[in-house]
């Protein structure tokens, strides 16, 4: 394999401040802003005609992020979806700082959490202030802000940045028996498809509304050759060999994420109710088998330090975060590519021929 060290960027979900206004209270009229200035019970409304953008980051310093842009692909085409968020006019480069983690409650009582990052100049001062909610948000409703936590935000994005399997996904093992994630311990070994056999180092869960950027993507059985249907988490990243290279990504090898394969069809986002995640962890970044094909398990970054216990994620970012040196993490390509209702039939086809 040939790294060529132009990943890409994470794409952030997000509201511009201009779009969250405070219809009641203290603060009415004033934008959503940073945790410092924010009152308790005010009541905030999505304005009409707000769309979520894409906050283009990369990990930076001190556990904070920095606008990027995307790598550019050869023959990308522009996106022609209008529910494809479009990129934000960040500043290039500037500092992203995750402020907070506020809870809203709406009239019925429904409860959610909104990320709130902040963008900076280099002399500190707020240039603009994002917000991600982890629920979607509806125009012309009123959400009523019931919790301001800065020691939780992240966590929350932690949670919201490790890739997971659901229960009762089934992963190769190095016998070539098929276990339940849910039935895995750590030492465990595990079939990887570039380093062999390898031992879990930790294993993570957690219980989340099924919402928004938490509700999981189901890929029906033989969508991409898998055995079974495989339900992860939307950022979940899948291994895929083009024996042809359909997507004209210039390459045969993709790590793809979920979320970008969604068609309507054989693979779906599914909201409602509650999913039980889980998150494998092995001492470098891995490509395994679940249900039959290709996933990567969890990377230990900037993003999921909060969500790995604190001694092990220590070692395992220490001297320059070599856990995620994996050649194969070059190979994830734009979402853009893939922005087509027939990519995923595309890829199935490309990995046959």
């Amino acid at each position: 394999m040939t790294q060529t060290h132009t990943r890409p960027a994470h794409a952030l979900p997000v509201y511009r401040s201009a779009m969250l206004r405070v219809v009641n209270g203290a603060n009415l009229g004033d934008a959503m802003s940073h945790a410092e200035e924010l009152q308790l019970e005010d009541t905030y409304s999505l304005q009409p005609g707000a769309t979520l953008e894409r906050l283009m980051v990369m990990s930076g310093d001190n556990g904070h992020f920095n606008v990027a842009e995307e790598s550019p692909r050869r023959n990308t085409p522009q996106s022609t979806n209008r529910n494809t968020p479009q990129n934000t006019t960040a500043t290039l480069g500037a500092t992203v700082v995750l402020d907070s983690c506020l809870t809203m409650m709406s009239r019925s009582g429904e409860v959610f959490e909104i990320l709130l990052l902040v963008e900076i100049t280099e002399t500190g001062h707020v240039r603009e202030t994002y917000a991600l909610p982890l629920a979607p948000m509806v125009p012309k409703t009123d959400y009523l802000l019931v919790g301001i936590d800065r020691d939780s935000a992240k966590t929350r994005m932690a949670q919201l940045a490790c890739v997971s399997f659901t229960r009762g996904t089934h992963i190769t093992m190095a016998t070539g028996e098929q276990c339940p994630v849910e039935n895995l311990s750590v030492g465990d070994r595990v079939l990887t498809r570039d380093d062999g056999v390898q031992e879990i180092r930790w294993i993570g869960q957690n219980t989340q509304r099924a919402v928004g950027e938490f509700a999981p993507i189901r890929i029906a059985a033989g969508a991409l050759h898998n055995e079974g249907d495989l339900l992860v988490s939307p950022d979940h990243r899948l291994f895929i060999y083009q024996r042809s290279d359909a997507l004209g990504a210039g390459r045969s090898e993709l790590l793809i994420k979920a979320r970008h394969l969604v068609n309507g069809d054989t693979i779906c986002s599914e909201p409602g109710g509650f999913v039980d995640y889980y998150q494998l962890l092995f001492d470098r970044h891995q490509i395994i088998f679940a249900e039959g094909i290709a996933a990567e398990t969890l990377l230990a970054d900037q993003r999921t330090h909060a969500a790995l216990p604190r001694a092990l994620a220590d070692k395992l970012l220490s001297g320059g975060g070599k856990h995620g040196d994996a050649a194969h993490l070059d190979f994830e390509i734009s979402g853009s590519l893939l922005d087509r209702p027939d990519a995923a039939a595309l890829l199935r086809r490309a990995s046959t021929r």
